[in-house]
């Protein structure tokens, strides 16, 4: 088992694991290469961990997929739930975790997920083995990724910056070369371990000799093959992990979709993504006109070019 263990390269999708929200797209389908899969419950005390098992660009790769158990409006138990499952199925160490961030929105929760591996796997989890794999990048409309960031979005850099500054999206056409990519870099970090995956595994062999036994009995000699066909069993009964840390996490839920604070967010981006491009373009007639009244000027074209671009957007709706 250690051997097929070290031949798969072992990946923990935290969090959302949608992509482009115009086509549903799963993270694990677009590594995998297969086919759109069912989507989970929206409920959270319905959701739980998945893992898949299949070859990427060539490498034997096993994904554990996660809900996001890091949103305030999970309930404690049911996180507690959660990260042990990850935990226990991503055993005896993953090489990486992939943390999802919508570009469009906040990542408190992703923050506070940060927190987490490190609270219970060691700074090592964050700083060494975390990539940000950000998603629904269709919001930036042709703005490439990398100047969103440095120019609206310091939070999201300094999110990058906790994980090594290691970042990746696979929302380019050529999907197939940016998953090889992602893996190029997953490959260059090492399986983490730490105490508490250590705890896991030995919990984990335990528990297969327990399942095994119980299928063979107690007369028969148990082989790896034996007690490699218990690991599924056994991992699903690992709940008693110590993954105490309600005291990260906010008391109050997170605000459902439709509420006023999450229109004025995405109010606001709109915005923003309108008045960069105005605002450029005044600024720089600005320089070119120069002295006194090149700021005016500058000024004065911007707000035209907004009105223009307004006018345009109305009548196309």
């Amino acid at each position: 088992m250690a051997d097929s263990q070290a031949a798969e390269l072992r990946l923990v999708v935290l969090g959302g694991t949608q992509t482009r929200t115009e086509t549903g797209k799963d993270l694990v389908c677009t590594i995998l290469g297969l086919q759109d899969q069912e989507q989970g419950h929206s409920d959270p005390a319905r959701q739980h961990c998945r893992k898949h098992r299949g070859e990427a660009a060539g490498r034997r790769v096993l994904l554990v997929s996660t809900p996001a158990w890091f949103s305030s409006s999970c309930p404690p138990e049911q996180r507690k739930r959660l990260i042990s499952s990850f935990i226990a199925q991503s055993s005896p160490g993953p090489r990486a975790f992939l943390l999802c961030v919508p570009v469009q929105r906040r990542a408190d929760g992703e923050a506070a997920a940060l927190a987490v591996l490190q609270e219970l796997l060691g700074p090592a989890a964050v700083a060494s083995n975390t990539l940000v794999l950000f998603t629904h990048l269709e919001v930036l409309e042709d703005e490439p990724l990398e100047d969103y960031l440095f120019t609206w979005r310091k939070d999201l850099l300094q999110l990058v910056g906790r994980c090594g500054d290691r970042y990746h999206t696979l929302e380019v056409e050529d999907q197939a070369r940016a998953v090889e990519e992602l893996l190029e870099k997953v490959e260059r970090l090492e399986h983490l371990s730490c105490p508490l995956y250590q705890k896991t595994e030995r919990m984990l062999r335990e528990k297969q000799v327990e399942v095994a036994t119980r299928r063979k009995g107690q007369e028969h000699h148990l082989t790896e093959e034996d007690l490699e066909a218990a690991r599924d069993e056994a991992e699903s009964n690992v709940s008693d992990l110590d993954v105490s840390v309600d005291n990260l996490f906010p008391s109050v839920p997170d605000p459902p979709p439709s509420s006023a604070p999450c229109f004025l967010w995405a109010w606001v981006q709109w915005l923003s993504r309108l008045v960069r491009r105005e605002a450029l373009l005044g600024a720089l007639v600005g320089l070119l006109v120069g002295g006194p009244y090149g700021g005016v000027v500058g000024a004065s074209v911007g707000c035209v070019a907004i009105e223009v671009q307004r006018r345009k957007n109305a009548k196309s709706e």
